[in-house]
């Protein structure tokens, strides 16, 4: 248990992602926690005209869909995209448009947008957020950017790279949060949990 929120709050939480970062974060984190993914319909067919506002609208959904399938369960759901250009770029359908991304990405500046929602169905506790991360990448050479997608890292990441793996070495700086670029910003989780049951 997290001895920063209390016992009670982190009791039945459900994480309705498979991802592997988020799964991580949270394991470090010291929750107990169960993974129950969303079904893939549910961030296929979320539209939102917005950039900035998608990744919170697909959070939302995902919590709902999980939490109404446990309904005593906290629910964490979350969706990340990268945005450039007012463009999102979601994660990469092949190899070539992952490298079409990097090119778009090199030596400028993007914002990564993560959503979180916590759900419990039970007492209708529903609340979300959205927190911003700007990352800069650097100049990247043609071999760099097809050594990279060569790699497979980015296959199933927004934007086409992992920040917390080798694409660390595409970025330059970040100005923000760090846990939003990899997928679940954790200041943004404990302003929402600490909202569930507040601290005495």
């Amino acid at each position: 248990m997290n001895p920063l929120l209390p016992e009670r709050v982190q009791r039945n939480l459900v994480l309705a992602s498979r991802s592997p970062r988020r799964i991580d974060i949270l394991r470090g984190l010291e929750f107990e926690f169960k993974v129950v993914p969303a079904d893939d319909h549910v961030e296929n067919g979320a539209t939102c005209d917005d950039p900035f506002e998608r990744a919170e609208v697909r959070a939302r959904l995902k919590a709902a869909d999980v939490a109404s399938r446990y309904p005593k369960a906290t629910v964490i759901g979350a969706d990340t995209v990268v945005i450039i250009d007012g463009q999102v770029l979601e994660k990469p359908a092949d190899d070539s448009e992952a490298l079409r991304f990097l090119k778009k990405l090199s030596g400028r500046e993007h914002i990564v947008v993560t959503g979180v929602a916590v759900r419990r169905e039970s007492d209708g506790f529903d609340i979300s957020g959205k927190e911003r991360t700007r990352v800069r990448f650097r100049e990247l050479s043609d071999s760099e950017m097809l050594s990279y997608v060569s790699s497979g890292e980015g296959r199933d990441k927004a934007g086409a790279y992992a920040v917390q793996g080798l694409g660390a070495g595409l970025v330059r700086s970040i100005d923000g949060c760090f846990y939003n670029v990899v997928g679940l910003p954790v200041s943004l989780l404990f302003d929402l949990l600490k909202k569930v049951e507040p601290m005495p």
